[in-house]
């Protein structure tokens, strides 16, 4: 066979090297990519009414005794009907009564296994250490958007995101003890952040000066969180300005101000209740507010990702209400330690008061250029937990995922129907 010509061999390079550059660049894209998965069937079997609960518990400032990662690694995995018991759920009414619902689960054997990680051992408290890397979103202009107007506030003293038009996820301990719903949730409400009304046409007193003006500082301010929200990547405009951003945190334009909803319903699963899944009762740590009325504004879908340390940022969002910085809502970005199939252990900075808020990361949607947020896990907070199982215990954060099973079961408690809640 004789040499191959030049006007041959040419267009076959370049072919070659075009095919390999779009490969490459479709590993790139499926790492920023949200996954699809299959997802396990809940179903209702009955419900039974139960009696009123007493709405005698207290807040626990902190959770103590959880069974952390390491200490879950000894517990042998849970059975199909030992899941079923454990995603069976209480209902309390605003009219103080309550029900009890037990499910069903199918299709688990399709949903494809996680693995197991054994990233990091290494922990941070959940106290601010060193410089405080939280942001104060003051200025409504950034606090009443998207993604930070999801963010609620929950009158028992917690945090909670809007995951539908008039549904609130939240921790469990917001609601519940374990043994007893506490003392504010037969009167339940949640805050939804508003902008006050102006007086004048502009922005400032009578005859509006300030009219269509932007305040100084509000260019640095929307760079920063927008530094945030791309985990980090890209290019700041401005190096001078982007060095401000970290000592600039906040921009006050008043006291912030809530309107006000009640709670309809409220969903817990057994599996948060003492005595129920033992070593595991901090993976429940989670629930659903059925408001009254739908604020207008809008929620955050939910999404199931196998690893968060996999992710080529690797970190997670969320804003809450701290304690320490009254009405105010916090935005705090930061990587996570160590995951479990479900809890995760990470570095933010959080006060009490940003218990409930919902973890999210932002990846692209399937087929498309378009970047999403989706919640992948509810804040738990500051919790004492015992590490290997023998007593010892240290204060670690924790975060509760939402798995492929935990997905099933809110997104029937949203919809009412397991049928639409197939895929995540």
């Amino acid at each position: 066979m004789g040499p191959i010509p030049l006007c041959i061999l040419l267009p076959v390079m370049v072919l070659t090297a075009v095919v390999a550059v779009t490969a490459e660049e479709n590993t790139i894209d499926d790492q920023y990519t949200w996954p699809q998965w299959k997802v396990p069937l809940v179903r209702k079997r009955r419900t039974v009414p139960l009696s009123s609960p007493s709405f005698a518990a207290h807040p626990q400032p902190e959770l103590s005794g959880t069974c952390g990662i390491e200490c879950q690694r000894h517990i042998p995995s849970p059975s199909l009907n030992d899941l079923e018991q454990f995603l069976s759920y209480e209902t309390v009414y605003e009219n103080g009564t309550r029900t009890y619902t037990s499910v069903s689960v199918h299709g688990l054997n399709e949903v494809t296994v996680w693995p197991r990680n054994t990233s990091s051992r290494s922990r941070h408290k959940r106290e601010v250490y060193g410089t405080d890397t939280r942001f104060t979103i003051a200025d409504k202009q950034y606090s009443t958007k998207y993604p930070f107007s999801t963010s609620v506030k929950i009158s028992t003293g917690c945090s909670g995101v809007l995951v539908s038009p008039k549904h609130v996820l939240t921790a469990a301990h917001c609601i519940h003890d374990g043994k007893d719903y506490l003392d504010g949730v037969q009167k339940l409400r949640v805050g939804i952040l508003k902008e006050k009304s102006r007086r004048g046409k502009g922005g400032r007193g009578k005859g509006g000066k300030e009219r269509g003006k932007r305040r100084k500082g509000d260019k640095v301010k929307e760079e920063g969180l927008e530094m945030e929200e791309n985990g980090g990547r890209g290019e700041r405009k401005g190096r001078g300005k982007g060095k401000k951003i970290r000592s600039r945190r906040s921009l006050d334009s008043g006291k912030p101000s809530f309107k006000w909803t009640r709670v309809k319903k409220t969903q817990i699963p057994k599996g948060w209740f003492k005595g129920v899944s033992d070593g595991l009762t901090a993976d429940y740590d989670y629930a659903v507010l059925e408001l009254k009325r739908a604020p207008k504004v809008n929620h955050m879908d939910l999404g199931v990702i196998p690893s968060v340390k996999k992710l080529p940022a690797g970190r997670i969002h969320f804003s809450g209400f701290d304690d320490d910085r009254p009405d105010n809502l916090v935005y705090r970005f930061c990587s996570v330690s160590e995951e479990s199939n479900d809890l995760l252990y990470q570095y933010c900075d959080a006060k009490p008061g940003s218990s409930g808020s919902g973890v999210y990361i932002r990846l692209k949607e399937p087929g498309k250029k378009k970047w999403k947020r989706k919640i992948i896990g509810v804040f738990s907070g500051h919790q004492w937990v015992d590490v290997n199982g023998d007593g010892m215990q240290q204060d670690y954060n924790v975060a509760v995922r939402i798995t492929p099973l935990k997905y099933a079961q809110i997104c029937y408690w949203v919809h009412g129907d397991s049928s639409e809640c197939q895929v995540a």
